[in-house]
């Protein structure tokens, strides 16, 4: 029986199936792409961290709400977490803890910070310009 005898070579020390080779030139989640965040730390918290400090406009959408069903915030990111944002208004004093779920996209007037320190270097700025 030929097709028994091809199965078992390729069958592991343990009777599992043996992956075949990863590419080399394939880049994987260990691999960092220059000027861009590791794929395990580009998240919207990761680049919120890096640019705490700064004035962000966020654009949000709270669904089946009577009131308003879009909002737009505008302050100083304070803080960020896996599922939330603090902003503060620098006028009125206000803070806002905003859940990530209502979170459209936000935009800065400014360049924004995407590169951790660690990694091989300093911080990058990032501006489509």
């Amino acid at each position: 029986m030929q097709g028994q005898g091809q199965m078992q070579g390729q069958q592991g020390q343990y009777g599992g199936m043996q992956q075949p080779p990863a590419q080399q030139n394939a880049p994987g989640p260990s691999q960092n792409i220059p000027g861009m965040l590791p794929v395990e730390e580009s998240y919207i918290e990761n680049i919120l961290r890096l640019n705490k400090g700064k004035v962000a406009t966020v654009y949000t959408t709270f669904e089946n709400n009577t009131q308003w069903n879009a909002k737009v915030f505008k302050g100083v990111i304070e803080a960020a977490g896996r599922d939330h944002l603090i902003l503060s208004d620098p006028q009125s004093g206000t803070r806002y803890l905003i859940p990530m779920i209502y979170l459209d996209y936000i935009t800065f007037d400014e360049e924004i910070e995407y590169e951790y320190p660690f990694n091989g270097g300093g911080l990058t700025n990032y501006s489509p310009r």
